[in-house]
């Protein structure tokens, strides 16, 4: 009986230990368990945070879209815009002149059947035409640039290409024109051509 009794003492002993150790392994794998619980939750927030990204990176796309759209239409109507402008303001030009060009035409052929006495009757008619040429100009807003001889040179209205010894005129003036400048509301359109003195 003895010895049964160390028996189950012994087993006694024993059993402790293997409780102890099963213990340890429940613990243990509770703790395992708790690790992925709190990855699953870091990883939810990164998904979260990379969700908002996306968002934010659609709605840029989307703005950014818009904004070409509406640059390209914009781009296009002015465009437009300018070309009707240009239109228009040739239309008002041609507009302008055509009364001198029917001028003109009337002079043409009225010349055809010319005798020596209507020669003063032509020249006359010329002299009107030129004025009313330049009623148009006037109206257009094109006016003379001043370049009369004894004048001084501007290299910004006139045009040199002659030089000439003169003493009758001083150093760097206008000795002849040879073409009439213009000037559209202080726009040079044509240089006066000149020939210079000295």
């Amino acid at each position: 009986m003895k010895k049964k009794h160390e028996k189950d003492e012994e087993l006694d002993v024993e059993l402790p230990e293997e409780n102890k150790e099963t213990e340890e392994q429940e613990s243990s794998d509770e703790d395992v368990l708790e690790f992925p619980e709190d990855e699953g939750s870091e990883g939810s927030e990164e998904t979260s945070e990379e969700d908002s990204k996306d968002a934010e990176l659609a709605e840029m796309k989307d703005r950014y879209m818009r904004l070409l759209a509406e640059y390209d239409n914009f781009r296009r109507r002015t465009q437009k815009e300018k070309e009707a402008i240009y239109a228009d303001a040739v239309a008002e030009v041609v507009k302008e002149w055509l009364p001198l060009v029917d001028d003109i035409e009337r002079a043409v052929a009225s010349s055809e059947n010319m005798d020596e006495s209507s020669v003063e009757k032509v020249a006359e008619g010329i002299k009107l035409i030129g004025k009313q040429a330049g009623s148009v100009l006037g109206k257009l807003g094109v006016e003379e640039i001043e370049g009369k001889e004894g004048t001084s040179f501007d290299p910004n209205l006139h045009e040199a290409v002659m030089h000439v010894e003169d003493d009758s005129l001083g150093e760097q003036e206008i000795a002849q024109v040879f073409q009439k400048g213009y000037t559209c509301k202080g726009k040079v359109i044509r240089h006066t051509v000149v020939k210079v003195a000295n």
